[in-house]
């Protein structure tokens, strides 16, 4: 049998239609039906889906940067040039094994919601309780549930009385929800107390716990990081190509030998290649992921730091997150003589501590440390009835005095008092002043000498927020981060808590998201941006709201700690676990917080903006030295009809000054007060204006060299290389400020590996490794030259910089806007 109504049609359905329908009764199913509908349906368990390592292992072979590699690396082997060829290779496959590594590593959050799965369930089957795995239930089969139990499937109540149901770990509601027979349970909730019968109505993907999972499966998303650098690939595969083109066209008007141009277009192809940008990118990454651990905030996904550089939204999940997820007393009301000290100890002697209620828990913490029970005798205690809606404990003094006590819903509570017309008004008018202020009221009373009831008071009941909360919405406020509120609590507890927190802004019902005509779409979008926050937000809720307020352009952080925020965690550009987070939580997002308190996200936010500022150093650099080669080599077989470096000078470029540029990770950086984010006009138009001025240096050396130093053409080679090689270190410290190069000291870290490689090349130049000698005479001429084209292209960048300010013309301002948008809608291959 296979249901064919939708879960949803199921879970309204009258008992005895939803019986018919699963064609089972309150005896439940036999053996061999269940086993059949097992066979036919699947197992209770969560869809999950695999891709092979190998799989994933050869993806990171796949895309621009990696095709502009392979492309060198059959070249060096056309022209039999093995060294170009094994090298080449090595930095290919290392790049796919970092990537790689890092994918591995990420957690599986699928996995970890099936975790979350009750282990047993007792079913009935041919007319017997028994006890069977929990994924072997199926649709129809009658199951019992008994306190603390994890509920297996969905399930419709069939049998018992009103019981309490714990869903915060999928609704985010702080307390518990009474249940009653024809209600709906989800799977993984859990039962607080009571005992029932319920009919098995959806199992495995088709739970509401299941839909989740798939909300967060489908929430896939391409980082600004990869799209990043596959823009930056695509910009200088055009440059490579029509470089390429040209030479090809001239060299066959020439009458070039075809070798000779096949070596040539080796050489432009290595010197094209961003070789090892992915590994210095993601390398920077992870020395900031370290920095971040340090402070107790572990990161799951590389490229979520660039992401969280960015955010401009920070929404979380209220339950856990912003607040403790305890429940706490507020300031009591007092009727007549009641001090709040005698009406915190009344309720206390109503409550037991041994059942874990949260409600008994927070009035046992509102004693004061001289208040002792220990001098009580409970003769007998009445446990809550979710039907009666209140407790009651029957206390005996150390005098033999007895009287008895009760809490409760304050209008039961009053029903029973002598003293109902007297206090009634006033009563009243406090726990509607509570009700405003988002407080659960807690009414007590106590029998007097004759028996009679006397209402004592209220106690108002509230899930505190955190400590450094407000602190920390003031903080990432002022690193221009809007915060924004999510909570499955009624509106009024979330305005009160939104209040609490410092909150500005209007806090709206979720509901208004689920009935929306396409014409209201843009309104209703437009509200979910400009509100403060949320109540009664389901996780479909919290997924939409991440979706809209992306598509409304901005770059969304969510934080939680629940299974309802997993796929909000994962659908958002950074998606951060709080300390005590489930593991489905925890698997979900891209960086876990160990230790409790928010301020961490505040130190993660901008440790992460200076990371991001180290990689958006090193773009610039090295596309500007890409441009600068490309073009200086071109011009010069163009114009020449010269070689000015060979292969392996272009191996030796990349090896040296890619390895030590590495250090760029450790380099010292100054956190912005506003998010960032790739700005790829900005990136490629700054490179490209350094990269020019490059080769107006580099063509200022080839004369040097050539008509005034008289060089033959192969020391001629030498000399470029250093000079190239000079030039493209001195380049990071260009790039590495937005004002003059002193105005951030460098890492030491950075200022030794780039002096230790410069050594090194210049060595290999004065005395010809690879190459024929240059001299120290030479070498000397060359770091002067190179020294002082390093102070023109500093003056250079900062009056680019100005030029980029949104403060210039509108003309320059519109072209900008225009390159941006063309590079944010262009497609990705």
């Amino acid at each position: 049998m296979t249901v064919s109504a939708a879960p949803e049609t199921l879970a309204h359905l009258s008992l005895p239609d939803l019986q018919q329908q699963l064609q089972t009764s309150d005896q439940g199913l036999n053996q061999s039906e269940a086993e059949r509908r097992l066979a036919q349906d699947g197992h209770n368990q969560l869809p999950e889906t695999t891709v092979s390592p190998l799989k994933q292992f050869l993806s990171h072979f796949w895309g621009p940067i990696a095709w502009m590699i392979e492309a060198a690396v059959i070249l060096s082997a056309l022209v039999g040039d093995w060294v170009d060829f094994g090298l080449i290779l090595a930095l290919l496959v290392a790049n796919g094994v970092v990537g790689f590594w890092e994918e591995f590593q990420a957690g599986n959050a699928i996995a970890a919601l099936q975790a979350k799965l009750a282990l047993q369930a007792r079913v009935k089957r041919d007319g017997s309780w028994t006890t069977v795995p929990a994924r072997e239930l199926v649709a129809g089969d009658v199951i019992r549930l008994r306190l603390g139990d994890i509920v297996p499937a969905d399930v419709r109540f069939l049998a018992g009385d009103p019981v309490q149901v714990d869903q915060s770990a999928l609704t985010g509601e702080s307390l518990p929800v009474e249940c009653q027979v024809g209600d709906v349970l989800y799977s993984s909730s859990i039962l607080k107390q009571g005992e029932l019968d319920g009919i098995v109505y959806a199992t495995g993907g088709r739970t509401y716990m299941g839909n989740t999972a798939r909300l967060v499966a489908s929430a896939q998303t391409v980082s600004h990081f990869q799209r990043a650098v596959l823009k930056i690939g695509d910009y200088l595969i055009v440059i490579a190509l029509v470089l390429v083109v040209v030479v090809f066209m001239v060299a066959l008007f020439r009458g070039d030998p075809w070798l000779t141009t096949l070596r040539f277009v080796l050489v432009l192809t290595v010197a094209s290649i961003p070789v090892a940008m992915p590994t210095i990118l993601s390398v920077t990454m992870a020395v900031g992921a370290q920095r971040l651990a340090k402070k107790d905030a572990i990161v799951s996904r590389l490229a979520a730091i660039e992401e969280m550089a960015g955010i401009d939204i920070l929404c979380s999940d209220k339950t856990g997150t912003l607040t403790l997820n305890q429940l706490t007393l507020g300031e009591p009301f007092c009727v007549g003589d009641t001090t709040p000290e005698d009406l915190i100890l009344n309720a206390a002697l109503a409550s037991r501590d041994e059942d874990s209620d949260p409600i008994d828990l927070a009035i046992m913490t509102g004693l004061k440390p001289e208040q002792s029970l220990e001098s009580y005798r409970i003769v007998h205690f009445q446990p809550f009835d979710p039907v009666g809606k209140r407790t009651e404990a029957t206390v005996e003094t150390t005098n033999r005095d007895r009287f008895t006590v009760t809490k409760g819903a304050p209008q039961v509570i009053l029903a029973l008092s002598s003293n109902v017309e007297q206090v009634q008004p006033q009563v009243d008018e406090a726990i509607a002043q509570f009700a405003q202020r988002g407080f659960r009221s807690l009414g007590v009373a106590r029998t007097d000498e004759s028996g009679n009831w006397q209402f004592l008071g209220v106690l108002p009941l509230f899930d505190p927020p955190r400590s450094d909360s407000q602190l920390m919405i003031q903080e990432v406020r002022k690193l221009g981060v809007n915060l924004k509120m999510l909570t499955g609590d009624q509106q009024a507890i979330a305005r009160e808590t939104a209040h609490q927190l410092g909150l500005q802004g209007d806090i709206l019902d979720a509901s208004l998201m689920e009935t929306v005509a396409p014409h209201e779409a843009g309104r209703v979008s437009a509200a979910i941006e400009a509100a403060a926050g949320f109540a009664q937000v389901f996780p479909e809720h919290k997924y939409r709201i991440v979706e809209v307020l992306q598509q409304r352009g901005h770059l969304v952080g969510m934080a939680g700690d629940g299974v309802n925020d997993a796929p909000a965690l994962k659908k958002a550009d950074a998606g951060i676990a709080v300390s005590g987070a489930t593991d489905a939580a925890r698997a979900a997002a891209d960086i876990v917080l160990l230790s409790p308190g928010l301020g961490v996200i505040v130190e993660a936010i901008q440790e992460s903006r200076r990371i991001f500022q180290r990689m958006n150093n090193y773009a610039i650099y090295r596309i500007t030295e890409t441009i600068r080669v490309l073009l200086f080599m071109t011009l010069s077989i163009l114009v020449y009809n010269f070689y000015p470096v060979t292969a392996i000078m272009i191996v030796l470029l990349a090896l040296l000054n890619d390895g030590a540029i590495i250090s760029i990770a450790y380099d010292r950086t100054r956190p912005a007060q506003r998010p960032e984010t790739w700005n790829m006009p900005v990136v490629l138009g700054l490179a490209t204006i350094l990269g020019i001025v490059g080769v107006a240096s580099s063509f200022g050396m080839l004369y040097l060299g050539e008509q005034v130093f008289r060089l033959d053409r192969d020391t001629l080679q030498t000399l470029i290389y250093l000079k190239l090689s000079i030039a493209g270190h001195l380049t990071i410290f260009v790039t590495r400020t937005k004002g003059p190069f002193w105005s951030i000291k460098p890492a030491r870290m950075l200022l030794m590996a780039v002096l230790g490689t410069q050594v090194l090349a210049t060595l290999i130049a004065v005395y010809g490794l690879f190459m024929p000698p240059l001299g120290w005479g030479l070498a000397g001429v060359v770091w002067a030259y190179g020294l002082a084209w390093f102070l023109i292209a500093d003056w250079v960048k900062q009056r680019a910089y100005g030029v980029f300010n949104h403060a210039q013309p509108v003309y320059v301002s519109r072209g900008l806007k225009r390159l941006n948008q063309w590079f944010a809608h262009a497609p990705n291959p």
